[in-house]
């Protein structure tokens, strides 16, 4: 690599000049000037140089941002502060000084100059406006917590701030009508399965004013970017009832937020696609597909997307460049397109052929990335899409042309179909691990309201009003109510939009079939309003809803002492959930989304797949529950088999290292018990153990072969049996004495299991004794909080924190003395998101 120095005034970056990445002789950024150039016209041109003659003839200048790195290893977790603890940050540095600033590169120099210095902050996002005389961008300043927005003259002159309040505001972007869209933690909500906040999508006029929300996602909708449409093309994360770390892909919609549909990638899991633009002089787009789950800065392999062949063809993305990862690519042409790496700004061909336009360094030496080079040249604006949504309507309407029309519907007959569930699904007002914590057992990661139900006519139409501006999903039921097909994604409407689909997970490039003449039989009327279950709750939890039905209709059968079919729906306490609400997903009882893949086969999630249901109907021991108990356990059911159904359960670090460490505790004081009495059948490889290999493989892929039937019948017992995967199952921290570790290997007619000989013949055995007492002195210390679910329980002091930074509780409340119906609070909290927010649905 050929370095070139460039002198200059003070201000002006070191920089190392264009530089061939394929490894070819290095040539100046001018025409032959610089020391150390070949002459303009001896061997072949550079990229620079077919450029400057092609898509870059009248651009001078390209502004890039420079930053540290934030430590978090996410793609996402690079604003605000962590959930658990608020003097810790996401950004760079836990808030230490960042070497961040604006650049303007000089293209035919190769001179960067600063346009502006963020003084210790964080700049990020610079969009060029469309007569490009001005820069768009998000600015931390330093000392504080939130990203604004700002716009700056590419002269450095007439600074602006154009947002503030507590909340973050990022990667903007103009619109062609005058205003801007951009990213926004104003939405209130944290990520279901991390620490940090969330941003979706918002608007505002040019100053600022009329903020409004334009998505409605429980998860993180990014980096916007208006196509030549006039559409945004957008980056939409989302797990409804299908794995967290699968599916961020790419969406449009108009710029008021309607009209929201999958434009590549939504079936195809394991990338996120993000920082999409569209290629000018065609329909192509270009994006950064970063692998996996995504790595930081969004680094991944520029890829170009071709469109025609629809959103789920993977031959219609073509991949730039193999090699190290790049970021925020920007397209001039089919043949050009500008990217970072690291430190570098390059410029890249159609065949990801490589120029390193600018390696930065800041004058005083500091390491720092670039980021976001933006070309500084006049662009036409998009089209321009009138506004379609009615402010202050609380509702907009469904249209569903054919519930048959779709892909992975084997069996499914005309008229099976008869109504849809409409479900919610509800953001989070804290979080603080990366799995679902007591919410579920790795099944769904927020809590799912149920809405109510809806017609379904005999052609497979139906139209119906949904409450605007929130995360809504279906469940196709028939005429049992038991579901047939669920959606495992979700939709959104604005404020007065009527929105169509043709299906259920129809093939996008298939207009509906025309079975029918004239108009739909769901259009011959008015949209049907969602009919609730008056007198259910809404959002269900188990301990309040559904033990009370086990404790009356199961546990005479299945409790600790005839413990029938080893199935135990006592509702004790384990080290995470009650041992009923383990055993049902153990011996799959329960069919819930498993965190798998989306697009299950028919019946396969929800209640017609979950033989609960069946055994309650009289033909399981003449068990029958009443219609009441039966809609009860169903609403459960469908509404994900929550187990807490409030978000004020979901437990501090404090509190998950509290009762993690139950197990080891255990170990501490009477491993050596485990070791003597049990280690000789439950070793790895012995018939009353699970296979090592066998147990890695539930762990890592439970969408695949489901959760183990009694899996507490077959322990590995190794270096550390509990804390491994066993103590869920094996310990109570409600009654001791009972725990399933203690009552496996003691005999029957001492009270016991006896599912493993007579290890204990009674209670008096000295290793039994031992063995209780140290699961008492577990429970002593786990309890030193009052746990969910237990007399006493108050939720964690960053709950009621946030909780009262949105409004839901007010400020003067004391969580030590004033009492907390969380239900009610939560409730409180979901009804300031509504849209318009006194309006509720």
């Amino acid at each position: 690599m050929n370095h070139f120095r460039f002198a200059g005034p003070s201000g002006l970056a070191v920089t190392a000049a264009i530089v061939l990445a394929a490894g070819g002789a290095g040539t100046a950024a001018g025409t032959g000037d610089a020391a150390g150039a070949e002459p303009a016209g001896a061997g072949p041109k550079s990229l620079l140089e077919a450029a400057l003659e092609g898509p870059l003839a009248d651009v001078r200048e390209v502004v890039f941002a420079t930053r540290r790195a934030y430590d978090d290893p996410h793609w996402y977790a690079n604003i605000g502060y962590y959930c658990d603890d608020e003097r810790r940050k996401a950004y760079h540095g836990n808030g230490k000084p960042d070497a961040s600033a604006l650049w303007r590169l000089e293209l035919r120099s190769g001179r960067a100059s600063k346009l502006l210095d963020a003084g210790g902050g964080t700049v990020r996002d610079p969009q060029v406006d469309y007569d490009a005389e001005k820069v768009l961008f998000s600015w931390r300043k330093a000392g504080s917590d939130p990203f604004h927005l700002y716009e700056v003259r590419l002269d450095g002159a007439g600074l602006r701030q154009i947002t503030s309040d507590e909340y973050d505001d990022y990667e903007p972007t103009y619109l062609p009508d005058g205003d801007i869209a951009f990213v926004s933690t104003r939405c209130r909500r944290w990520v279901n399965c991390w620490m940090t906040q969330v941003g979706i999508l918002y608007r505002s006029d040019p100053d600022g004013g009329n903020v409004r929300p334009i998505s409605a996602n429980t998860e993180h909708d990014n980096t916007p970017w208006p196509m030549l449409d006039g559409r945004l093309l957008y980056t939409r994360w989302e797990y409804v009832d299908r794995s967290q770390v699968e599916f961020h892909h790419l969406w449009v919609m108009n710029p008021d937020g309607t009209g929201q549909t999958v434009f590549y990638g939504n079936q195809h899991p394991h990338i996120v696609m993000i920082d999409a633009k569209p290629i000018p002089g065609s329909n192509k787009i270009v994006a950064s597909f970063s692998p996996g789950h995504g790595a930081n800065e969004h680094g991944g392999h520029a890829t170009i997307v071709s469109p025609e062949t629809g959103p789920d063809d993977r031959g219609a993305a073509r991949r730039l460049h193999g090699g190290r990862l790049t970021r925020d690519p920007y397209p001039l042409s089919e043949d050009c397109f500008l990217l970072a790496r690291e430190d570098e700004v390059l410029l890249m061909d159609g065949a990801g052929k490589a120029q390193v336009l600018h390696t930065h360094r800041d004058p005083d030496g500091a390491k720092a990335g670039a980021h976001e080079p933006r070309p500084v040249q006049r662009r036409p604006r998009e089209r321009v899409i009138p506004e379609r949504r009615r402010e202050g309507k609380a509702t907009g309407t469904m249209v569903l042309t054919d519930a048959y029309n779709g892909r992975n519907l084997p069996g499914v007959r005309r008229g099976e179909i008869v109504k849809l569930l409409v479900l919610e699904s509800l953001p989070k007002p804290v979080n603080f691990s990366g799995g679902p914590d007591l919410t579920s057992w790795l099944g769904t990661f927020t809590l799912e309201r149920v809405l109510g139900t809806v017609p379904v006519e005999e052609d497979g139409s139906a139209c119906f009003e949904v409450p605007a501006g929130r995360q809504v999903f279906f469940v196709a039921l028939d005429e049992n109510d038991l579901s047939v097909k669920r959606m495992q994604s979700f939709t959104c409407v604005m404020p007065g939009e009527t929105l169509s689909c043709g299906g259920c997970h129809e093939h996008r490039t298939l207009a509906p079939e025309a079975r029918h003449r004239g108009t739909l039989q769901a259009l011959r009327r008015r949209p049907s309003r969602i009919e609730p279950f008056e007198g259910f709750p809404d959002v269900l939890d188990f301990h309040r809803d559904v033990q009370p039905i086990l404790d009356a209709r199961c546990v005479k059968c299945h409790g600790f002492e005839r413990r029938d079919g080893r199935v135990l729906l006592e509702g004790d306490l384990g080290a995470e959930w009650s041992l009923s609400y383990y055993s049902l997903f153990a011996h799959r009882q329960v069919a819930d989304g498993r965190n798998g893949l989306g697009n299950q086969p028919p019946r396969t999630i929800g209640s017609s797949a979950s033989p609960l249901l069946k055994k309650v109907d009289g033909s399981h021991h003449d068990v029958r529950v009443s219609p009441r108990e039966w809609r009860t356990l169903w609403l459960w059911i469908e509404s994900g088999a929550p187990y807490a159904g409030t978000y004020a359960a979901l437990r501090n670090e404090a509190a998950q290292r509290r009762e993690h460490g139950a197990a080891a505790r255990i170990l501490g004081a009477a491993g050596d018990v485990l070791v003597r009495r049990c280690r000789g059948c439950h070793a790895p490889g012995s018939e009353r153990a699970i296979p090592c290999s066998a147990e890695r493989r539930w762990q890592q892929d439970r969408s695949k072969i489901g959760r183990p039937t009694a899996v507490h019948e077959r322990i590995v017992l190794e270096d550390d049996p509990l804390a491994r995967f066993g103590a869920p199952i094996l310990l109570n921290l409600s009654r001791p004495h009972l725990s399933p570790i203690v009552l496996g290997p003691l005999a029957r007619e001492a009270g016991g299991f006896g599912s493993c000989g007579e290890v204990f013949r009674d209670r008096n055995d000295p290793d039994c004794r031992r063995l209780v007492a140290a699961i008492q002195a577990a429970k002593e210390q786990v309890d030193v909080e009052p746990r969910y679910a237990t007399p006493g329980f108050r939720p964690n002091a960053q709950y009621v924190r946030e909780l009262k930074r949105y409004g839901a509780l007010p400020a003067s409340f004391d969580p030590a003395h004033d009492p907390l119906d969380v239900f009610r609070t939560d409730q409180d909290y979901w009804r300031l998101l509504a849209t318009p927010p006194e309006v509720s649905f």
